[in-house]
């Protein structure tokens, strides 16, 4: 008996237009979102800030998805990268500053890791919203109870539709994150299979390159 596929149990059925696709028809994008350091705020630029975000989410008609994503970084690339531009280094004060460099940091990297955390809102859009929108009440309560519709297909001409709505509920997001002193880039195609290929393989980073082709 043939053992599944791993790709049976990941809820993505596609990702195409800067757009994922689950199974089930429902449609997801993702903001890349900067951060704030509020220890550096003033004591009003903290109260102002907090503000907003709590102006933010009571201004939510949807949910949304915050996903901090914290990694250890790999330097082997660039400090070969250093290593390199030793050599071409205009002269020998340079060439020395340079190993002096790369010797602080992998003394660094022995006593502690380097972690980059990055910062992810996910904005949805579903048959489940146009359903309530045209049925009032009674699809509001069947969406509560969890009977949601889904698209076993999507129609091109629906996809469009669809597509266009969802970047709508982008806009309105990145508008809010804005007025905090946010910098928003929601991710494209290429950027979202390296985001849901690191995390799901984040052993193996350096095979992301390669999992484009599964959902060409």
């Amino acid at each position: 008996m043939a053992q599944p596929s791993t790709q049976q149990f990941i809820p993505i059925d596609n990702i195409r237009d800067d757009v994922v696709i689950l199974k089930g028809g429902q449609m997801r994008a993702v903001l890349q979102v900067s951060s704030i350091n509020l220890a550096l705020k003033s004591q009003d630029e903290q109260d102002a800030i907090i503000q907003s975000y709590g102006a933010f989410l009571n201004s939510l008609e949807f949910p949304i998805q915050i996903l901090a994503n914290s990694r250890y970084m790999n330097l082997d690339e660039y400090l070969k990268n250093l290593n390199d531009m030793i050599e071409k280094q205009p002269s020998e004060l340079m060439q020395i500053q340079t190993q002096e460099y790369i010797n602080f940091i992998q003394e660094f990297l022995s006593q502690d890791y380097v972690v980059s955390t990055n910062f992810y809102v996910t904005v949805p859009f579903s048959l489940v919203d146009i359903d309530i929108q045209k049925g009032g009440a009674q699809e509001r309560f069947k969406a509560l109870l969890g009977k949601q519709s889904e698209l076993s297909y999507i129609d091109p001409k629906e996809f469009v539709s669809y597509r266009n709505q969802l970047v709508q509920r982008v806009e309105f997001i990145a508008s809010g994150l804005h007025r905090m002193g946010l910098v928003i880039d929601m991710l494209n195609t290429e950027q979202l299979i390296s985001l849901f290929w690191s995390l799901y393989n984040p052993e193996d980073l350096k095979k992301r390159s390669l999992v484009k082709s599964l959902f060409e």
